[in-house]
């Protein structure tokens, strides 16, 4: 299992991508997960000075990991758009060579949605798949509250409808303790489209509400109830020894505050309970 920031959570501070490129090295991550407002802003603003850093990740054995986005699968005039967007994410992709997306599966209830629009839903990830497919990008839908693998049964069924090679899965651990599920039986039924994991922790389930989007966004946002990985309600030791033998990549996706001092920590305790030879934090920085 590889580890990587993401740089959303960096998205309230004034910190530049060659700044958080030169704490990911630092601290020994293995790559960076890529906010697409943040990967549309280098690319339109600073492409040289961008990419000058996404050779110093690769020259250090560093990668961006996934490129994180959202697109419209609902109704057909928004989807037009969302294909459209789509090529502009896959040209992204392919600047910041991941072969990654993340996308959500819509934005409701898998129960509130109709059998018609289920339909529909399926049809234009299809679509989108095939789009990937084309231009060699797998797209990776989060398991995620609100959308159509909001819990274990829908997502599976998801997957098999969809019936696609470049279909995966980004699996929310915490998302899926919420959905109440377990999380270790989760991995192993979804494990054949597993391609990359998030790990967040929280105090209780009364702060579940803490990361919807609403929320989470808002520079002004609740943040009472995120706490570290190790200090929750959901049980990353026991999700670390299943997973750690892996080849993903799993973000530590903290959205709370003191992002870069927040992620140090994580880093040293994921250490301690990752065994070196299962993933690649062996680099040495000067």
């Amino acid at each position: 299992m590889k580890l990587s920031l993401c740089t959303i959570s960096f998205r309230h501070q004034l910190i530049s991508f060659a700044e958080i490129v030169k704490f990911a090295r630092h601290h020994q991550f293995d790559g960076i997960e890529l906010w697409g407002v943040h990967a549309q802003h280098l690319y339109d603003w600073d492409q040289a000075g961008a990419f000058e850093q996404l050779q110093v990740l690769k020259n250090e054995g560093m990668k961006i990991s996934m490129l994180s986005d959202y697109l419209d699968i609902s109704a057909p005039d928004n989807f037009l758009r969302s294909l459209e967007k789509g090529k502009r994410l896959i040209a992204l992709a392919h600047w910041l060579d991941t072969k990654h997306l993340r996308t959500f599966a819509g934005q409701k209830p898998s129960e509130a949605i109709s059998p018609n629009e289920r339909n529909q839903y399926v049809h234009h990830l299809r679509i989108l798949c095939e789009l990937c497919y084309e231009n060699g990008i797998e797209l990776l839908l989060e398991t995620h509250p609100n959308t159509l693998t909001d819990n274990l049964s829908s997502t599976l069924a998801l997957v098999k409808e969809v019936n696609h090679p470049t279909l995966k899965i980004n699996l929310d651990f915490l998302h899926i303790y919420e959905s109440g599920a377990d999380p270790i039986e989760s991995f192993h039924q979804l494990k054949p489209w597993v391609a990359h994991y998030h790990l967040k922790n929280i105090t209780s389930k009364d702060h579940f509400s803490v990361f919807e989007p609403h929320n989470v966004y808002a520079p002004s946002g609740i943040r009472e109830g995120m706490v570290s990985l190790g200090t929750g309600v959901v049980d990353y030791g026991s999700i670390l020894e299943t997973i750690s033998d892996t080849k993903y990549f799993a973000s530590i996706e903290w959205f709370g505050q003191s992002p870069a001092r927040v992620l140090e920590e994580e880093m040293e305790w994921l250490r301690r309970q990752i065994p070196f030879e299962n993933h690649s934090l062996v680099q040495t920085i000067n």
